[in-house]
């Protein structure tokens, strides 16, 4: 390291500490002294140890010493002291603000974030100081962090001392480089003599202005160091390697810097540290590499070209097996294009959640890329680093997390993956910084251009389901692909909705249109046909009643769509369509088939439109394919042509795994003109399929013993005998309520699945019984709720059709089978 820099930051000694494959201990891999003799910093430190360095690693933040803590620690590393030389004098004028805040003396840096630890810098400040000023301890943080990216450039874990210094001493701390400030209100600039030095700029010609050296700049780089020169952020580290022009050559610069706020809050001052990396210059071919990212990107007008111009640059030329580039939207990362694109080359994790056009994944399961995306630079994963499944799998031999900056923030991440180990140079992570800020700033550019495109798929995005359900007897999976000619997006939607008595409702509709209208629209049509499905409607009424809300919302769009009802249990469906296509069947032999099923008008047309029910019958095995014409149809696509083509599919498919069937059928529309969107479902039935009984339940003054009267008979009938008392309670409660509290027609319902019952009552009210809190338990009334949950396993209520139901579950003991010949007892 440059002594410019140790005296600005009041240093007389600093040492670099490395972590060996071992992991046991911190050896020593580099001394600095700048002016002072007085500590002697010891060979190794164990991480188990009471140090400043091993607790500043067991912590993973930096410890800054008072004078007591130094003497607490005994920071003199060997036993024997080394002599104290006079000490040096301090420079006459500083950069920075060298007035100490807490007489700090000394400071352990971790090398490395959390996770990945690499080592430690430690500093002791100059003799006859003070100690570290704040501004001096944000810029050592600086250099921890420049320490950490050339310990993680040369991969420095090494086994032993004596290959330590060889191997890292010219990678940790460059031996050129310098300090500055800059004010961003003013633009004025306070720099190290170094610093100038580097841009050959003489001291007396540089008038303290930050664009006399942004004049050096490459263009290429400019616009990451103006996000620099004008941040939108505070207290936010920027690690950066740029390009300046110096008597007609390229030179490569390092920059570590952070953002400092002022009283009020907004960005003031920016501290930094500027090296030369001419170490890490790329070859002529990288050179070239990113010259011609840099021209196609400039041709790019939507995000979709410009991840496609990332993947396609920089999966070859580095040999890559596996690229992807995601937008950052809050705290989820979008997927936007995979490299190669079928679903067997990536992680199962990512089939599941990532392949669709519009998969996401939340950060907070990817600790590894979020850490990464925080700190704002390039990250190296070499071969055996153990890594999250969701990213181990894609670069087993390495991986590259790249973080897509632009206007200081990170706009996205792109990850570069290999299976055979892949060595990484201080080369490589130089082309893929540069590389990642244009891909950064041609995002942000993009977003800018595409603004109203952006806020239409995030809409849509926001209204479909992000997961599907679990089912009993069967497995979902859905694919959605928008258009990729033009940028407007339509109104495709489906929807998979759990009912009662094992039953699940399939939905698969297209409204009218590409606009965020057609968006809109669709999400009304979803939540209304969710909602009358969960009242316990008959399909035909269900589809009715949200073709009767789209006439009233007096919009100009219509929509179509399939509705399919299926048992679980039975494997019966009742199927309804209003304007849409059929659905598809692989039966259990391979064979297809499109049944005929009678249509109605689309939804929105006819107010008083029937939409007629056809009934379906699925043996277990079956797969029933509900899907848009988008992937059937198009102007070079006749519809009876995509049928036939998608049921060709279906019978060579291997039903095993529904969501790789979705996958092979929407991997042949790359070029779509229209949305496309499929839900398989793969019926399987019931293993143990429950058991029903019911009793209409008259309002008479012994209806609550006629109710019990029914429960115990049907009780006997199952064999159901340790718990029947229960059951009859329970029984008692819930029709007691239905009646005192509600008109109309009560029923009662019991079921019985596998190592449970379940009491259900049905009523006309539709208001929900509410729990009392606080019962006065000399009251006559108040405790049915609260010894229905008592007694049961879960209880609740849900909404039907003019009414509700109210529903317990009770646990039942374990049956013991009698002993093969045992005499049953008398």
């Amino acid at each position: 390291m440059d002594s410019q820099i140790l005296a600005t930051c009041g240093v007389g000694l600093a040492a670099v500490y490395v972590l060996p494959e071992s992991g046991r201990d911190l050896r020593l891999a580099e001394v600095v002294e700048v002016s002072d003799g007085r500590y002697r910093p010891a060979t190794a430190y164990a991480l188990d140890s009471h140090s400043p360095v091993a607790d500043a690693c067991r912590l993973s933040v930096p410890l800054w010493l008072t004078a007591e803590d130094v003497a607490r620690y005994g920071l003199r590393g060997d036993d024997a002291p080394a002599p104290v030389p006079a000490p040096a004098p301090a420079p006459a004028e500083s950069l920075v603000d060298a007035s100490p805040t807490d007489r700090v003396r000394a400071g352990a840096l971790p090398l490395g974030g959390e996770g990945r630890l690499l080592g430690c810098l430690l500093v002791v400040s100059r003799a006859g100081e003070h100690g570290f000023s704040t501004d001096q301890r944000t810029l050592l943080e600086l250099c921890a962090a420049r320490a950490a990216s050339g310990l993680e450039a040369a991969a420095a874990r090494v086994t032993d001392r004596a290959e330590t210094a060889p191997r890292c001493r010219s990678a940790l701390l460059p031996t050129r480089g310098g300090c500055f400030v800059l004010a961003l209100g003013t633009g004025h600039m306070d720099v190290d003599t170094a610093v100038l030095d580097l841009f050959g700029i003489p001291p007396e010609n540089f008038d303290g202005d930050v664009s006399a050296l942004l004049e050096y700049t490459h263009p290429d780089d400019a616009p990451a160091l103006m996000s620099i020169v004008e941040p939108q952020q505070t207290e936010s580290d920027q690690h950066l390697t740029f390009r300046i022009r110096r008597n007609g050559e390229l030179r490569w610069l390092g920059l570590h810097c952070r953002v400092l706020a002022g009283p009020d809050g907004r960005p003031q001052r920016v501290l930094g540290l500027v090296g030369d990396a001419s170490s890490l210059r790329p070859a002529s071919d990288d050179v070239s590499l990113v010259q011609r990212l840099s021209a196609a990107l400039s041709g790019t007008t939507t995000i979709r070209d410009v991840s496609r111009v990332v993947v396609e640059s920089l999966r070859g030329p580095l040999n890559a097996d596996r690229v992807a580039v995601a937008e950052l939207e809050g705290d989820h990362l979008v997927v936007t294009v995979l490299e190669p694109p079928e679903p067997d080359a990536w992680p199962r994790s990512w089939r599941a959640q990532w392949r669709s056009e519009w998969p996401d994944a939340s950060c907070h399961a990817l600790p590894t890329l979020q850490n990464a995306l925080r700190e704002g630079h390039v990250s190296l994963w070499p071969a055996g680093t153990e890594l999250e499944p969701h990213l181990k799998g894609v670069g087993p031999g390495g991986l590259a997390i790249l973080p897509l900056p632009a206007d200081g923030r990170m706009v996205g991440v792109c990850l570069v993956g290999w299976d055979a180990e892949h060595r990484f140079g201080p080369a490589e992570r130089s082309l893929l910084t540069a590389a990642a800020g244009m891909a950064g700033q041609a995002l942000a550019r993009a977003h800018a251009q595409d603004a109203g495109h952006e806020l239409a798929t995030m809409l849509q995005r926001s209204l479909l389901p992000r997961t599907l359900p679990e089912l009993p007897g069967g497995v979902a999976a859905a694919r959605y692909l928008p258009a990729t000619a033009g940028l407007e997006v339509g109104g495709d939607w489906y929807d998979v909705i759990p009912l009662s008595d094992n039953r699940v409702a399939l939905v698969i509709g297209d409204v009218q249109g590409h606009s965020a209208g057609a968006a809109t629209i669709m999400g009304q049509m979803r939540t209304a046909i969710r909602a009358y499905a969960v009242e316990g409607h008959p399909p035909d009424v269900v589809v009715a009643h949200a073709n009767q809300l789209l006439v009233s919302m007096e919009t100009d769009l219509f929509a179509t769509c399939t509705y399919v009802d299926l048992d679980m249990e039975e494997g019966t469906a009742w199927a309804v369509r209003a304007g849409h296509l059929p659905p598809l069947l692989r039966l259990p032999d391979a064979t297809t088939d499109e049944p005929e099923i009678e249509g109605g008008p689309p939804l929105g047309v006819i107010a008083d439109g029937e939409f007629p029910m056809t009934q379906l019958s699925l043996a277990p095995g079956t797969l029933i394919t509900l899907l848009t014409d988008g992937l059937v149809e198009s102007a070079t696509l006749h519809l009876d042509d995509g049928m036939r083509a998608v049921r060709e599919l279906l019978a060579s498919a291997d039903p095993a795994d529904p969501g790789q069937v979705a996958d092979h059928l929407v991997a042949s529309t790359l070029q779509r003109h229209d949305d496309v969107a499929v839900l398989i479902l793969r019926y399987d039935g019931m293993r143990a399929r429950p058991i029903r009984a019911r009793w209409a339940v008259w309002r008479l003054p012994d209806a609550v013993m006629h109710a019990r009267r029914f429960t115990a008979r049907t009780l006997r009938d199952w064999s159901v005998e340790e718990e029947s008392d229960t059951v009859l309670l329970v029984v008692s409660e819930l029709v007691t309520n239905a009646i005192a509290h509600t008109q109309g027609e009560v029923q009662l319902a019991l079921t019985l699945t596998g190592d449970r019952v379940r009491v259900a009552v049905n009523d006309a009210s539709p208001r929900t019984p509410v729990k009392t809190e606080n019962v006065d338990w000399e009251a006559t009334g108040g405790r049915g709720l609260l010894l229905v949950a008592a007694m049961s396993a879960a209880w609740g209520s849900i909404p039907l059709s003019g009414g509700k139901q109210v529903w317990c579950d009770i646990t039942l003991s374990p049956r013991v089978e009698p002993a093969p010949g045992a005499v049953p007892p008398q």
